[in-house]
């Protein structure tokens, strides 16, 4: 029978980090080529920094997969981290920044959960779609001030914080938590 363990331990830890590892290939043999693929090709029509914000909520998914797991306080945060730093470590086109996105947008996916462990075991579409929210606001902001997106026209910036958001609550929430049905429909799991 598969277990979620609500409490940390080396099976907890191990699953994290698997997490991470395989989320942060995914980002970057997966999500970044598409994302660089699109963005080369809208380059021509002014819209090419959209791209930015409709691949947001892919960059998202390995905190609310960390929290299903181990459904406790902290696991979106290192799970997203982790999946920041394999990223970065494998040869993502973002650096060192990777990191730092990574701590933001798995501290703000928690915001669904947190301060309840209850919320963390039950896994809700409502704690994940709140979770997704705050994850978006957590990636758009950050890089709205980084990467001078307030220096576009008023029109593209809030097609950007829309798409951005519409992003993280179809990627980070709907489909997270579609695959996570499918895993409590499969494995039936049992928390302790």
């Amino acid at each position: 029978m598969f277990t979620r363990s609500s409490k940390w331990n080396v099976k907890s830890i191990i699953l994290i980090a698997l997490i991470g590892i395989i989320m942060g290939v995914v980002y970057t043999y997966g999500f970044n080529w598409a994302y660089n693929l699109v963005k080369m090709a809208l380059l021509p029509t002014g819209f090419a920094p959209v791209t930015d914000t409709v691949f947001a909520g892919l960059w998202l998914m390995a905190a609310p997969l960390a929290m299903y797991f181990v459904p406790t306080s902290g696991s979106g945060t290192i799970g997203e981290t982790l999946a920041a730093v394999v990223e970065m470590a494998i040869g993502g086109q973002w650096g060192a920044i990777t990191v730092i996105s990574g701590i933001v947008q798995g501290a703000t996916n928690e915001i669904g959960f947190f301060p309840k462990k209850e919320r963390y075991q039950k896994f809700s579409w409502t704690s994940v779609l709140i979770g997704a929210f705050f994850a978006g606001l957590g990636s758009f902001v950050p890089t709205y001030f980084l990467y001078g997106w307030n220096k576009y026209s008023m029109t593209l910036q809030i097609t950007m914080f829309i798409t951005n958001m519409i992003s993280a609550l179809v990627f980070d929430g709907v489909l997270v938590k579609l695959i996570t049905n499918l895993f409590d429909k499969a494995l039936k799991p049992k928390i302790i």
